[in-house]
């Protein structure tokens, strides 16, 4: 079987909800990222097989096929066919998975996966008029279907989650995410876009623009709950609406050297699981058992783990079940901090993992995801 590889990456800066791409359609953030990949990688867009895409609401902008649109508008010929999936939360991943699938399958040898959503002008939901009260009714009577926000509270509850302890977690990732802004560690994988401060001025947004470069623990202690009015979730210690898009160059690794290419990684495991629609931020515990069944590691192993902080109360309980070293754990901020722009998420932790392991020269990194309707995508990477 033949080997997929991560070759390159790319990501966008991630933009405030109604913030810095407000003007920006979807199409042209993700367009952006598939040219600085072919840029930076001096690659023929000829010689790509195919461009996979996460995107969670696909309606509107985002809807008839935002992959394919994207291609269209990108320096990629029109030979080059597209297909936009959504595995909600874990969208961007599974296109990275996807990709590694047919390669390894020997149907392509370079594939472009990754992801794009604006919650901006794509609001969340707004592909289910309604919401959940659209749903087939006989699911309901299967499952308790809830919101995210209220199996949020749920989790937070069995696993004895303080308001405090959330907000004190919330707070760290804006300071680890402030961290790395300041010293340059993102700056290789974002590539920099025109967008609109405040007043409306034009400026080049080279940061993820949700962090908070100076948070403070009281002023986040005293937001109000958002899902019950005696809960602990809050605004501060849960991910923000975001705007962003991000790609990787997945190829086979004896394709990619014959080209003249260096790959940076490989897979030891990809993974996605289903469970309970009910607790269904969870899930993220046996995808990371699986994907280190399926790659014969232990958690020790792994030098880097990026898990998405959808809230902070799901790191906290799969924390309390692993027991990991926790400056490992996301150890540049996560979604509290940079926010959760839905289907370029799982691409976006992908090169923030690839990065940080090349930063401190680790081996091993662990991506985790929970999903919503209770299901969950892993993947274990290898530096080569």
């Amino acid at each position: 079987m033949r080997e997929p590889v991560i070759l390159d990456t790319i990501r966008t800066p991630v933009g405030r909800n109604r913030g810095a791409y407000r003007e920006i359609r979807p199409d042209t953030l993700y367009a952006l990222v598939i040219d600085e990949l072919l840029n930076r990688t001096g690659i023929s867009g000829g010689l790509i097989d195919d461009v996979i895409t996460g995107c969670v609401t696909q309606v509107g902008e985002q809807g008839a096929n935002i992959g394919r649109l994207s291609v269209l508008l990108s320096e990629l010929p029109e030979t080059v066919p597209s297909v936009t999936l959504n595995r909600m939360c874990g969208s961007s991943q599974q296109a990275v998975h996807f990709a590694a699938q047919a390669i390894a399958a020997g149907d392509h040898d370079y594939v472009i996966a990754g992801g794009v959503e604006s919650m901006t002008r794509v609001p969340m939901f707004s592909d289910v008029e309604g919401g959940y009260q659209n749903l087939n009714p006989e699911i309901f009577n299967k499952y308790e279907m809830l919101h995210q926000g209220e199996s949020a509270e749920r989790i937070a509850e069995e696993y004895g989650l303080s308001r405090e302890e959330l907000d004190k977690y919330g707070f760290q990732s804006h300071l680890r995410a402030a961290r790395a802004a300041k010293s340059g560690s993102f700056k290789p994988q974002i590539i920099p876009v025109d967008g609109l401060d405040r007043e409306g001025n034009k400026f080049k947004l080279d940061y993820d623009e949700g962090i908070r470069f100076k948070p403070e623990l009281e002023k986040m202690s005293q937001l109000l709950p958002i899902f019950r009015e005696d809960g602990v979730i809050t605004a501060a210690n849960a991910s923000q609406i975001s705007d962003g898009a991000g790609a990787l160059l997945i190829a086979d690794r004896e394709a990619a050297v014959s080209d003249g290419l260096k790959p940076r990684a490989k897979f030891r495991a990809r993974v996605a699981v289903g469970g309970d629609p009910k607790m269904q931020l969870m899930e993220v515990i046996p995808a990371t058992k699986e994907a280190l069944k399926r790659a014969g590691l232990s958690l020790p192993d792994i030098d880097v783990i990026e898990i998405n902080e959808a809230f902070a109360c799901v790191v906290l309980a799969w924390a309390k079940e692993f027991k990991p070293d926790m400056d490992r754990v996301n150890p540049n901020g996560g979604a509290i901090a940079h926010g959760h722009p839905l289907g370029a998420t799982g691409a976006v932790l992908m090169i923030k993992l690839l990065y940080e392991l090349e930063r401190i020269d680790g081996r091993m990194g662990l991506q985790v995801m929970c999903i919503g309707h209770g299901m969950a995508t892993a993947t274990i990477i290898e530096r080569i």
